[in-house]
């Protein structure tokens, strides 16, 4: 089965976007920018909510710049390859090649992708987004990238009460930038995460 995949850029205080507004400290030098095209080509749909669909609107037309070098040439022709689902419930139609507007809910989402034929991760990008599939259990794996910087802001994590255990199945050190951690979802016998003081199935109406 498709696993469903949570990556992003974290500061060392747990944050993808800080107060302001700003996420220009998740910059990448050449070392991680590889990583995420790596990254990127394990997907086989990638799931985003509006303010990181706006933001990523940028890669449409990025490779119209003729002073781009090979790497994001690279990154660019990924992205715009990728099928993409946009969740809003504000905007009525959306830009962007592969690109749609979400026509189900996130649950309903995930389940007719792991029902189409293909491979590659279910990815889910932007934190309000992942904080659902998260209340869910539906995510099966966290890869975060922890920059030493703190800032406040945007959680990457969801805060609630749920106890979620996680294994760490990779990890990565980019020389005295940053630091690669993969994790796991624990999944009981009942294919919900592990937790205390929670129901071991999740109601996802």
């Amino acid at each position: 089965m498709r696993s469903v995949t949570y990556s992003m850029s974290v500061s060392l205080d747990g944050y993808v976007v800080g107060p302001d507004g700003r996420f220009d400290w998740t910059a990448p030098d050449e070392e991680i920018f590889r990583f995420w095209i790596d990254d990127i080509r394990q997907a086989g749909v990638h799931l985003l909510g509006r303010r990181l669909y706006e933001t990523m609107l940028y890669w449409e037309t990025a490779d119209q710049d003729p002073s781009l070098d090979e790497d994001t040439r690279e990154w660019t022709a990924l992205w715009k390859a990728l099928p993409k689902v946009v969740f809003s419930t504000t905007l009525t139609e959306v830009r962007g090649t592969n690109t749609r507007l979400a026509s189900g809910s996130l649950t309903e989402e995930i389940e007719r992708s792991r029902a189409e034929p293909g491979e590659g991760d279910i990815a889910i990008g932007g934190a309000t987004l992942a904080a659902r599939a998260a209340s869910e259990g539906l995510i099966d794996e966290y890869r975060t990238m922890v920059h030493p910087v703190l800032v406040g802001g945007v959680p990457f994590f969801p805060r609630d009460e749920r106890r979620v255990d996680l294994e760490l199945v990779e990890t990565r050190t980019f020389g005295r930038k940053a630091v690669y951690l993969g994790y796991r979802v624990a999944r009981g016998d009942g294919g919900g995460s592990v937790a205390d003081d929670a129901p071991s199935t999740v109601d996802s109406n």
